[in-house]
């Protein structure tokens, strides 16, 4: 009985311990290191085509209704056909690169995130608190067939994403707490206003932008201002004049101006009304409002 007794409670410990590793184990979050793809919706996918093709200057390829284009090696662009009834956003998701998309799905299943996309093809999709389609890719995965990069795109770099937030609260115990986002800059149109707030990867330079200004019934041309996403470039006359090159037409085409986190930016919208902000790597100007604190992005991805 004694030595049953001792093996019993032997057991006990044993167990005890090996449900503490676990649960240790779970709670490691692997790197996320940066984004790897923003997929849009279009209504017209001849006139997205020219203008992610020919005015970008991104080679594409398809596959399963999804249009890709190659900004490098380890990002693109995805643009599918708008469905029906069609949503309110032409923002379809955003998607963060990881270098354990396995372990990634395990600690956010262990932390009661509900995968609604399966791990497959190296890459697995959640939802954030608001409904925003979020995948995880796992960190070297390239699509198929997907051409090197263009020499004709102005820019080789995702460095942003943003999209509309109710409530930067809620949004930041899933990419603040469980991710391991970072504040990187947060201001607004007038001095003593958040409009946005940047939390920043927490293994790479690439953000993500909480726009907090589109009020409570946005219209389509404003949630394509605030749904949108950012190439960097070191110079932006670099882009004027590939842009220039690639026969954009309007007036966007050329207008740089100083955003308020002291950085010059360009924007373009689609044919969908989605807003393509081109926008230096580092600040020339002054930041408004709040300091940068997160580190700069480079022409080459800090992974």
């Amino acid at each position: 009985m004694r030595r049953a007794s001792s093996f019993l409670h032997l057991l006990s410990i044993l167990c005890l311990f090996l449900s503490i590793c676990s649960s240790a184990h779970a709670q490691q979050r692997p790197a996320i290191t940066g984004i790897a793809f923003v997929r849009m919706y279009t209504a017209d996918p001849s006139a997205s085509a020219n203008f992610y093709g020919k005015t970008l200057g991104y080679a594409h390829a398809e596959s399963n209704g999804i249009t890709r284009y190659s900004v490098n090696d380890l990002q693109w662009l995805e643009v599918e056909p708008l469905p029906s009834p069609a949503p309110a956003s032409r923002q379809a998701a955003v998607a963060f690169t990881t270098r354990d998309a396995a372990a990634l799905e395990r600690y956010l299943k262990a932390h009661n995130v509900a995968v609604v996309q399966p791990l497959a093809h190296g890459a697995f999709a959640v939802h954030d608190p608001e409904g925003n389609l979020v995948y995880f890719v796992q960190e070297g995965t390239k699509v198929p067939g997907l051409p090197i990069p263009s020499p004709n795109a102005p820019s080789h770099r995702i460095i942003h994403t943003g999209f509309l937030v109710r409530d930067a609260a809620v949004e930041d115990r899933f990419y603040k707490d469980l991710l391991g986002f970072h504040p990187n800059w947060h201001g607004g149109m007038h001095e003593g206003e958040t409009d946005w707030i940047s939390v920043q990867v927490p293994d790479g330079s690439d953000w993500l932008e909480y726009m907090l200004e589109a009020g409570p019934n946005p219209s389509a041309k404003v949630l394509g201002v605030v749904n949108h996403f950012s190439l960097g470039t070191a110079q932006m006359s670099n882009v004027v004049q590939a842009l220039a090159r690639n026969h954009c037409e309007g007036p966007n085409c050329t207008k740089t101006q100083m955003g308020r986190d002291g950085k010059i930016q360009l924007n373009l919208f689609d044919p969908d009304l989605t807003r393509v902000e081109y926008m230096e790597f580092v600040p020339t100007g002054t930041p408004c409002c709040s300091p940068i604190v997160g580190k700069a992005p480079t022409e080459v991805e800090d992974r």
